[in-house]
């Protein structure tokens, strides 16, 4: 697994190459807390990459999802069939703004921003 991250005014975007499992998903964690800058930053995995996510890596998104402050979303983008499945069944998805290309998330924010909406589930999407 590969992460790397880059920051943007009002989020943080990490990426994720490979596979997320039992073996990695404490990597995972671990980098999220140590890039991330604030809670009140949005937090935009690009999933484009994701090639696998068992359940300790859906744990570590969902526990960044609990993390957040109030008003700010997690948002994951290039979902792949596979992990979109998982996401899916688990019902996750209800947690989360899904996209289609990182681009979408990055305008979905700024259009929440812009439009001050308080609330993830508020707004377009």
């Amino acid at each position: 697994m590969r992460l790397t991250h880059r920051y943007l005014p009002g989020a943080c975007v990490i990426t994720i190459d490979g596979e997320v499992d039992i073996t990695t998903s404490r990597e995972l964690e671990n980098y999220i807390l140590l890039v991330r800058r604030s809670l009140d930053d949005h937090l935009v995995i690009d999933t484009g990459r994701l090639a696998f996510l068992d359940s300790s890596g859906l744990a570590v998104l969902l526990a960044a999802v609990l993390a957040q402050a109030r008003g700010v979303a997690v948002h994951l983008a290039g979902l792949q069939p596979r992990v979109a499945r998982i996401l899916e069944i688990t019902g996750a998805l209800a947690a989360v703004r899904t996209y289609d290309h990182l681009e979408q998330a990055l305008a979905a924010i700024e259009r929440m921003t812009v439009a001050g909406f308080t609330e993830p589930g508020l707004g377009p999407a």
